[in-house]
């Protein structure tokens, strides 16, 4: 059907124009979540581009009454190169031609970009500067510890743009509460104007953790409506089951657009569901505008894809109060479940999530939202799997090696928490590490994107490639350069997987099955599994399939064959000649070479468990004795990786 949508009334108004005319609107205007933070929070953000795109063209038409789509940014970005091995870029692009009419919304972590620490100044210029040409009409900005000053340059360069610049603040604690001394109503309307006086085109209350009570939202709406000059948008979760409560509170106090998501990828841990809301608001003054049958068919396309999903949903199987004792995002809590699953603990998920809260506790009572959120989560695996307790972290956690994440945060890497560092933690943590006290962007060098293109050409024949597409390559690099790497070979050794239907990238075929493969306009291929060979001595199976009729045989490692014993040796904890790992994991870096000499607190190798990445330290001063390890090898807690002879 003809579209006339929200981006087109923003080309013609420009972004401060169009904004205040919604300011002046009664009707309440809705942001779907759908492509993004829904699915990022119920599925670890596993949704493959093939599925969103299916629903992109409906999804144009049928959000010509709404505000935007929040499609891009976040985690999309780098579990999209991690665990589904597409681009983000090709992914923006396919939506943006599709999506012509509709406001194509980000996430953007501030001084984070779309990373899990600080990076420097040219980084995050740049990655705007190319995501606002690549189809992005609306940056939400916030900064993981509502840190004002890690937000301001972000702020100026997305506004440079000429795009929609939402400057946002992330709620914590509970307004309401007469016990809430440190994050009240005066600490969020205080930030809200700071944010307005960099010239944002409207504030955001992201409450990550569904932590924002229907009572509560309706008076901080009211109270910053009372002071703001702008738009005002609301996004929450509904985890504890009050989102469509806390979204029609904010409604009545008079917030102009709110975030929800359509009906079959809403709720639990997602955004509260748009068909209630819609419906709920229908006829009043606050009318959405949005079709209740259009809403329907788009909640039907995505309740057929989310059962290929169903591997990677949490076991929240119904709305869950514990939030508010816990405190974790909605964004976190299936990765937080699939990181514990990934090290073998999935059934210890309950104490890990009142480790959770005493993870907190101890790095302050912080802002939680990536990527704090995720130092706080790596903390709590790391207390439980190394026995460690609020009452016993000083003596017990004193000589451990602690994950990059809780090291970053302690370093100010991540930027400065309200009210400042717990010291005596801070400095267990770091040990020989000094902590900043300014914003990290400032005192890191400037990346060499020349450099970095030299080096993708020379290792991976990009020679053929546009200065656009080099651009984007630079720059993932950049953001992620060992997960960019891996993706880039796995591209070199299978191409482009995007075209595979999703089960089958996901499950492989089941023996007989056959799909279809689209490689080009008019071109098919039909790929069927014939049968699988027996192992080799080396576990590697043969397997047949026919492609378009011919046989076509594949050599793979079978890595669901039972491994008889594990060889590996164990550390001894009484003897400190013996360097253990302190997670299970995968060694990416080994930094030292057996005769090398090192001194205490000197990195020499790091371990990886999806996303959590530890840099172990030598307790010791001396020489390498022998290296049990190497780059890529799986090891389980304690193993040993290190001997050393100790210095006399």
């Amino acid at each position: 059907k003809p579209v006339y949508g929200a981006r087109d009334e923003f080309l013609k108004l420009g972004a401060e124009g169009f904004m205040q005319k919604i300011l002046k609107e009664d009707k309440l205007y809705v942001t779907d979540t759908t492509m993004r933070d829904a699915q990022q929070s119920l599925m670890a953000t596993r949704m493959r581009s093939k599925d969103l795109c299916g629903a992109a063209y409906a999804t144009n038409a049928y959000m010509q009454n709404a505000f935007s789509v929040e499609a891009w940014g976040g985690a999309t970005y780098d579990t999209a190169y991690r665990f589904l091995k597409e681009s983000p870029w090709k992914r923006l692009e396919l939506l943006r031609k599709r999506m012509p009419n509709t406001l194509i919304q980000m996430l953007l972590r501030a001084s984070n970009a779309v990373g899990y620490s600080n990076y420097p100044d040219n980084v995050v210029q740049e990655f705007i500067k190319i995501s606002a040409s690549h189809g992005i009409d609306v940056f939400r900005i916030f900064d993981s510890l509502n840190w004002v000053e890690n937000m301001k340059m972000p702020i100026e360069e997305a506004l440079k743009t000429g795009k929609i610049v939402e400057g946002t603040i992330c709620y914590t604690g509970d307004i309401t509460s007469p016990k809430e001394t440190k994050y009240t109503l005066d600490y969020y309307v205080n930030m809200a104007l700071e944010l307005e006086s960099l010239g944002c085109h409207s504030i955001a209350i992201k409450d990550m953790a569904a932590l924002l009570k229907p009572r509560a939202a309706k008076e901080l709406v009211t109270a910053l409506k009372k002071e703001l000059h702008v738009p005002l948008h609301l996004h929450t979760h509904d985890s504890t089951g009050n989102g469509v409560s806390t979204v029609l509170m904010a409604a009545e106090a008079g917030v102009d657009i709110v975030d929800l998501a359509i009906e079959s990828m809403s709720s639990m841990t997602s955004q509260p569901s748009m068909n209630a809301v819609v419906e709920a608001l229908r006829g009043s003054k606050r009318d959405t505008g949005l079709d209740f049958e259009e809403l329907d068919e788009l909640s039907r396309y995505y309740g057929r894809i989310r059962k290929v999903y169903e591997q990677f949903e949490s076991d929240m199987k119904a709305p869950n109060a514990e939030i508010y004792k816990y405190e974790i995002p909605g964004g976190q809590y299936s990765n937080l479940l699939a990181q514990v699953t990934s090290m073998g603990s999935a059934d210890e998920f309950e104490s890990i999530k009142a480790l959770y809260k005493d993870a907190n506790d101890l790095l302050g009572n912080i802002v939680k939202v990536t990527p704090t959120s995720k130092a706080v989560g790596d903390l709590a695996i790391f207390m439980f799997k190394n026995g460690l307790t609020k009452e016993n972290i000083l003596t017990a956690g004193a000589g451990l090696s602690y994950p990059d994440s809780v090291v970053s945060y302690f370093q100010g890497m991540m930027g400065q928490p309200y009210g400042g560092f717990p010291k005596e933690l801070q400095k267990i943590v770091l040990k020989d590490i000094e902590p900043l006290t300014d914003r990290p962007g400032k005192s890191l060098p400037p990346v060499d994107f020349e450099s970095i293109k030299k080096h993708l050409v020379e290792k991976y024949n990009y020679g053929d490639k546009s200065e656009e597409v080099m651009n984007q390559k630079a720059i993932s690099y950049a953001l992620y350069p060992k997960v960019y790497e891996d993706y880039c070979e796995h591209f070199q050794m299978y191409n482009d997987v995007t075209r595979l239907e999703s089960h089958v990238y996901f499950y492989g075929l089941r023996k007989g099955e056959e799909t279809y493969l689209n490689i080009g306009e008019g071109k098919q291929l039909l790929i069927k599994y014939i049968e699988e060979g027996e192992p080799d001595e080396n576990g590697v199976r043969t397997l047949t399939f026919q492609v378009n009729g011919m046989l076509r045989t594949v050599k793979i490692q079978d890595k669901n064959l039972e491994i008889k014993a594990d060889r590996k040796l164990k550390a001894d904890k009484t003897n400190p000649q013996h360097l253990g790992s302190s997670i299970p994991g995968t060694v990416g870096k080994v930094l030292v070479k057996e005769g090398d000499a090192v001194t205490e607190n000197m990195p020499l190798l790091t371990v990886e468990a999806m996303k959590m990445e530890t840099t172990v330290v030598s307790k010791i001063t001396g020489t390498v004795d022998k290296i049990y390890v190497q780059q890529g090898d799986s090891v389980s807690q304690d193993d040993l990786l290190m001997s050393f002879h100790i210095a006399k």
